[in-house]
Order: C-alpha cells, then structure tokens, then sequence
C-alpha cells in the first residue's frame, strides 16, 4: 500500500485477505457495524465483502458518495499533476520548515516524476507537496506534459475496425499508378486516424489505402484487427475483455464479440521470454490500483536508475506486469516499456472504469470479488 492508506479486508477481521484500500481522505458510506478481531472499536462494512476498521475514521456530516464514481480526470486524463527532477535533481523534505536546514528525505535523480496534490507560495517560491507527503521547491522540477492522444469508442459502423493510426511525426501520401507508388506531396501527422481498406505489397514495401485513391506506406500506420472471443461461457454471453496485438501495438476492448474500444499502445521492448517483455496468453486483472510507484531502485545491475511515484490507473494481470497511464513518453503504437502495457492517459482512465473489478468512488486499490471478477486480458 501506499503511506497513508488503509486496507479493506473481505471480513470484519485483521486477518481475512485484503478486499482493496482506501486513500488518506477517502469519503466512504457504512453500510453495518460488526465486532471483530484486530480493531479496537467496530468493524464498518462499506462496500459488498469490504470492511474498513473504525479507528482509522472520522465521522461526516456530508451525504454519502454514489458507489462508482468515475474518476473525472484534467483535460489531460491524468488524476494529479506530475513534475520530473530537473538536470541538478532535487530534494523532498517532511515539511517546509526543514528546507535548506535538515537533511532531506528523499533526494531525487534527474528525471524521477512525483505526483503533486497540494501547492503552496512562500516568499515568492513555489512548493509543492507530493502525494507521498513530502515538500519539493518546484523550481527544481519541470511539468510533464503527457501525450493527449486518446483512442476511439467505437459505433456499430465502425466495429469492423477498418481504420488505423500514424505512428511517425510525418507519413508521405502516395496515389497508385499501376503497380508503383508515387508520392502526391502530402501527408499525415502523428496520431491522425486514417481509413485502412486494402494493403497491397510491393518488393521493396506496403501500402495501404486509406481513401479512394489515397495510399500510404503500412509501416507508417497501425491498424487495429479483429479477435475471436477466448473459450469462456461468460464472454459468450457479453462479458468484457481486452485483447492486445504485439504485432500491431494496439488494444481492443470487447464485450463478448462486439469492438468498445481501440486504441494503440506500447509494450514490452523485450523479446518473448525475456524479462522486459509482455507476457502473451490469457489473463486476468488481479489488483487495480489508482496509483502505485513504479522504479528499479533495488536492481544493482541497472545501467541507469527510474523512478516514477504515483503511476496512474494501474491493472496488473500477470503478476507484476500491468495496464496503465504513461505521461511520460508519446511513443504509442511503438514498442517501449519494461513489459508493461503503456497507454495515453485518456485511454488509461477510460480503461479503468471499463474493467473489473470496479474501483469504487473513495477507493485507492480493489481486488476481485466472486461477483465482480477480473477482467480477461489476451496478450497474441
């Protein structure tokens, strides 16, 4: 868990398993009161199978939050604002008063990212206090600025797929001229949405055609396909899964054999097998977390250090690789991560609230339930 949250545990006792956690100022109902072992005072169920224990709340008088509240992210999709450690790095100290007179905390390399949840101005300098709890002097740092790349929820039109995405900054047109390709002086931009219709391959490339006599080289482009339904009788009814094509670096999200959702992603920049690729096969989302630091600060054999607090819309579904929000490169539709699945920070929060299980309103972390099961997650 993260400092300042507390676990939610699936009965009123310390040691049944956890159930989830809630943040530090986390607003939850309390739907029944039981005794129970390892809490001073009573247990509080607040969700189906979760109980929170009493010492660690304050009563309100405020009305209870709705069960599932998505979370409503900034314009950028991101749930806090993120800074990264300038070129001389930085340093992080329990409160204000200890700057520059006590030995920090923590000292950050230069570009380690903290998620900041509070901002205060002390003469004439701009602090911040990150959601780990520690102060930082924000001229050391620099803001992220993510990607605003977001995906496309698709009609009953378009679930054919039959469209693609530019993954480089400038991508030539062509029109055809029997069976070669001459370039029309125009272009797309990263990230635009094209059609994808028919490919064509030539000895030396591939061309796909994107409108009615509009060409453009398939290495340029992305295209989502189409996936038949894993072998499960829940899906066969409508149930959701995600399906994530290596080849393509896409994600398409289904409710049983109908495309939602497609978008692109990055994955693993390791080869099968090795420890920095996505692992292919069928899973299943086992924890989802709003946020969880991510860093390699305990391999002695890295080359280099990372360090990134707060990784937003986190879903693990084998063991420590997972879906989540990256601010912190542009590069979707290219493979990137240390096995992880990346993907835009829209489409993170959109994700999110697309899978099981639910993340309720208050919660930081949730596990699956009997009833609200993880959602299968298809690596090919």
């Amino acid at each position: 868990m993260q400092e300042g949250e507390q676990s939610l545990h699936f009965a009123p006792t310390s040691s049944a398993p956890r159930r989830g956690s809630v943040a530090e100022g986390g607003s939850l109902p309390a739907f029944a009161a039981q005794l129970g072992t390892g809490c001073r005072s009573a247990w509080f169920q607040v969700g189906p199978e979760a109980w929170l224990c009493s010492d660690v709340v304050a009563f309100s008088t405020r009305p209870a939050p709705p069960w599932f509240l998505p979370t409503a992210p900034s314009g950028d999709g991101l749930p806090f604002r993120y800074y990264f450690a300038g070129p001389s790095g930085a340093r992080g100290y329990r409160n204000l008063l200890e700057f520059d007179v006590a030995e920090p905390a923590f000292e950050f390399d230069e570009g380690f990212a903290i998620a900041v949840v509070q901002e205060r101005i002390v003469q004439g300098e701009r602090y911040a206090r990150t959601r780990r709890g520690l102060w930082v002097r924000l001229a050391e740092f620099v803001p992220a600025r993510p990607s605003t790349f977001r995906g496309s929820e698709l009609t009953e039109a378009e679930r054919d797929l039959s469209f693609a995405w530019v993954v480089v900054d400038r991508a030539p047109l062509y029109r055809r001229v029997g069976s070669t390709f001459v370039p029309t002086g125009h272009a797309k931009a990263r990230f635009e949405r094209v059609g994808w219709f028919e490919e064509v391959r030539t000895p030396f490339s591939a061309y796909a055609r994107i409108d009615a006599e509009v060409w453009i080289r398939s290495s340029d482009v992305r295209h989502p396909t189409r996936a038949e339904p894993p072998a499960d009788e829940r899906i066969a009814r409508g149930s959701r899964w995600l399906d994530i094509d290596l080849a393509s670096q896409t994600l398409v999200a289904y409710e049983g054999d109908r495309p939602r959702f497609a978008t692109l992603v990055s994955t693993g920049r390791g080869k099968e097998g090795s420890p920095l690729s996505t692992p292919l096969g069928l899973h299943r989302i086992w924890v989802k977390l709003l946020a969880t630091t991510m860093d390699n600060l305990e391999d002695e054999s890295a080359s280099s250090y990372y360090r990134i607090e707060d990784v937003p819309y986190v879903q693990f579904f084998a063991k420590g690789v997972g879906i989540h929000a990256a601010f912190w490169h542009r590069s979707f539709g290219h493979v990137r991560s240390h096995g992880c699945v990346n993907v835009a920070p829209s489409d993170a929060a959109f994700l999110f609230a697309f899978t099981g299980p639910v993340v309720p309103s208050g919660w930081s972390a949730a596990l699956p339930t009997r009833l609200d099961g993880g959602t299968p997650v298809r690596v090919r």
